[in-house]
């Protein structure tokens, strides 16, 4: 069992909204955490269900969307290591409004609201972390407003591209997850992403191959 504990408590210490804690912050926190071994296509939480804590994503990739009446999905985030997830909802008391499904094997640390809500009160640097996590949520959201209002699909994917921080000529960029989920997180048709890629490979300015896209002109993107 102290093997456990220790290990959790140096998942805890990696990820950012913990990284600033002193061990004793940490050993309580430990004591709140569930380990879950989510295996890959398996649904970590659905719509509806309580939030009873926060979420960390160890290792894999996670992906958050919505199902409309006709089936549609829409995918609203893709979680990465070291990202959390659910802590909105769960200061406010609400039920799930995505549902969260592994997109390869993860292991997902699960936080309890009450171990949360008691180290808050005790620790400044937690408190500070959570709402520069949720300060960053928000930008997020409100970029996604103006991308889907504002820009082309083509400028979506070009957006995309150009995130990668060591996008520079020459260089190749594996896409971490299927285009079809990318599309629908650009909120764009598989088809219509395709289309783009197409697109920007006729212009000269990437090489498509498989899940590899080579920027040969980043100028060009930029420009396009």
């Amino acid at each position: 069992m102290a093997n456990r504990k220790i290990k959790i408590q140096d998942f805890l210490s990696n990820v950012p909204l913990f990284s600033q804690l002193e061990p004793a912050e940490l050993d309580a926190i430990a004591l709140g955490t569930t380990e879950m071994q989510v295996r890959r296509g398996e649904i970590v939480f659905q719509r509806g269900e309580p939030c009873l804590g926060l979420h960390v994503l160890i290792y894999g990739q996670i992906k958050l969307s919505v199902v409309s009446s006709p089936g549609n999905e829409k995918v609203v985030k893709i979680i990465r290591a070291g990202d959390s997830f659910g802590e909105a909802l769960m200061f406010m008391g609400k039920n799930y409004i995505v549902t969260a499904q592994a997109l390869e094997d993860c292991l997902v640390l699960h936080v309890s609201r009450n171990v949360i809500n008691a180290e808050l009160a005790k620790s400044q640097n937690l408190t500070f972390n959570m709402l520069k996590g949720l300060s960053q949520r928000l930008y997020g959201l409100m970029e996604d407003v103006e991308s889907y209002s504002l820009r082309s699909g083509a400028q979506r994917v070009i957006g995309y591209l150009l995130k990668h921080d060591y996008c520079e000529n020459g260089q190749t960029i594996t896409l971490s997850t299927s285009k079809a989920i990318i599309a629908s997180r650009l909120n764009i048709t598989p088809e219509h992403f395709s289309r783009i890629l197409l697109d920007l490979s006729t212009h000269g300015l990437i090489k498509v191959k498989g899940k590899e896209i080579t920027i040969l002109d980043m100028q060009g993107l930029i420009d396009f």
